[in-house]
């Protein structure tokens, strides 16, 4: 395994393609997973005359979409995008859907793309899945944007996640520990307001992508960093399977790496 910017990480005799890069601040990771982003996705465009990509959401992403979205160069109307995971069942109004949040911090910083497939889960999600999985059949995907959940979780693929499932998109049920995380985040007022489903993409299709840019910052996720990189691959640490792909590029802080030993 790679690190870059940090001391050697003392981990256990497991075989790691994926590479880590550790920085001081989330700022700063961010700036390099969103510029590392933006290389990618117009690399695509210059090679096959479009890109595809997969936008994630919540507060690990604020910074690299940020720095992302700032880059001037890329021609975004060559761009097909795919939305990574939404709740069943709340509101595009709503402070917490995922539509909303791609829309504002997104979509509407870029202006027009090729493509757009945002979920929808206000309709029926066996309709909507299906929907969604025979749209993205057509596409192979560059670059998916993602993060690690407090549990662990790639995408909302909670533990002990479903790493066999050829469905590009599933349903799947939160638990407790996925919706704490939403819930102290902020994005809702109560527990029981979270939602207790979601679509989310499967883990399989995620690892299909050609890279994968994972932001991973805050304190907060320091025990899933240490799960998911420190342990065998397993369902129950989700994010774990990141370990056997090949062009993936784990952003760490301080913070979230600070349960790793470094020298």
């Amino acid at each position: 395994m790679y690190i870059k910017q940090a001391a050697w990480l003392h981990l256990p005799t497991i075989h790691h393609v994926m590479k880590v890069e550790i920085f001081d601040t989330p700022e700063k990771l961010g700036k390099a997973a969103g510029e590392r982003s933006a290389n990618l996705v117009r690399s695509a465009i210059q090679e096959k005359g479009f890109a595809c990509i997969i936008m994630a959401t919540g507060n690990s992403q604020f910074e690299t979409i940020k720095h992302l979205t700032a880059d001037k160069e890329i021609d975004w109307g060559k761009v097909v995008m795919f939305h990574l995971d939404e709740y069943i069942g709340i509101s595009e109004n709503h402070p917490a859907s995922f539509r909303k949040y791609l829309k504002e911090r997104f979509i509407d910083k870029i202006g027009t793309l090729k493509d757009v497939f945002l979920i929808n889960g206000e309709t029926d999600p066996v309709k909507e899945v299906e929907l969604l999985n025979k749209s993205i059949q057509e596409f192979h995907i560059d670059v998916a944007l993602v993060g690690i959940g407090e549990n662990g979780h790639l995408a909302f693929n909670d533990p002990p996640a479903d790493f066999d499932t050829d469905a590009p998109f599933i349903m799947v049920r939160l638990d407790e520990a996925c919706r704490m995380q939403q819930l102290n985040e902020g994005w809702f007022s109560s527990l029981e307001e979270v939602p207790h489903s979601a679509i989310s993409m499967s883990v399989k299709q995620i690892m299909k992508s050609g890279y994968v840019i994972c932001s991973v910052p805050e304190k907060r996720k320091a025990i899933a960093v240490k799960n998911c990189l420190a342990n065998k691959i397993s369902p129950l640490y989700p994010a774990s399977i990141l370990q056997n792909h090949e062009h993936c590029v784990i952003y760490l802080d301080k913070e979230s790496s600070s349960l790793l030993k470094q020298d």
